[in-house]
């Protein structure tokens, strides 16, 4: 795998104060809560020490379901347990102020020598070089990195660094006129109809 080159001169796209993303994450936390480091590695997380907090979004409740929830079931369809949503809710976050992002998608992932394959469509067996995408544009201090979502590639998808945006700094609020909790029975018949079409069959209690 390719990684990102030194020095690292992304092209810088901005996200403005009032944009809408939309965030699926354990209900245990509050939505605009970033990940401190809990968990497997994902494609961009975790670096750093002391470890960079993120969060993953979205520019449609779409993508950010194909994101998480059927991150790892085959293009050609599958199972979605009970026990893999039912503890997720869905938030719509606005952004408060504006963010200065990495562009990993379009002609400017060419402009750093790499293709999608390469950095936000490669397989999970990757993610220890991928990583280095994010501790890069860190480095340079953007606020986190938008490419096109792998699973939804009409929609745009993100990591947000923590340092830059939460805590103190939180530069996201939560848009309390839209939100969804999977466990719901209006919600998941919402997530069933979503995924019917993407041969994703939705169960409705634990196995």
């Amino acid at each position: 795998m390719k990684g990102p080159p030194t020095p690292f001169k992304p092209a810088i796209d901005t996200l403005s104060a009032g944009h809408l993303l939309y965030r699926v994450f354990t209900s245990s936390r509050k939505p605009t809560e970033f990940n401190p480091g809990v968990g497997a590695p994902t494609r961009f997380g975790f670096f750093g020490k002391p470890v960079v907090p993120i969060m993953y979004a979205a520019d449609t409740e779409e993508a950010a379901v194909a994101e998480t929830l059927l991150h790892d079931i085959p293009v050609e369809g599958g199972l979605l347990p009970y026990d893999d949503y039912s503890r997720k809710a869905l938030a719509r976050l606005k952004v408060t102020r504006d963010l200065r992002l990495a562009v990993l998608h379009g002609l400017e992932l060419r402009r750093l020598k790499v293709g999608p394959e390469d950095v936000t469509s490669s397989p999970s067996s990757t993610y220890a070089d991928t990583v280095r995408w994010a501790e890069a544009a860190h480095r340079i201090g953007v606020d986190g990195m938008v490419w096109m979502s792998r699973l939804c590639n009409n929609a745009k998808a993100y990591v947000l660094f923590g340092d830059k945006c939460g805590g103190t700094k939180g530069a996201l609020a939560q848009d309390f006129s839209h939100a969804r909790i999977f466990a719901s029975p209006a919600d998941q018949t919402w997530l069933i109809d979503l995924c019917a079409p993407l041969h994703v069959d939705v169960l409705l209690k634990p196995l």
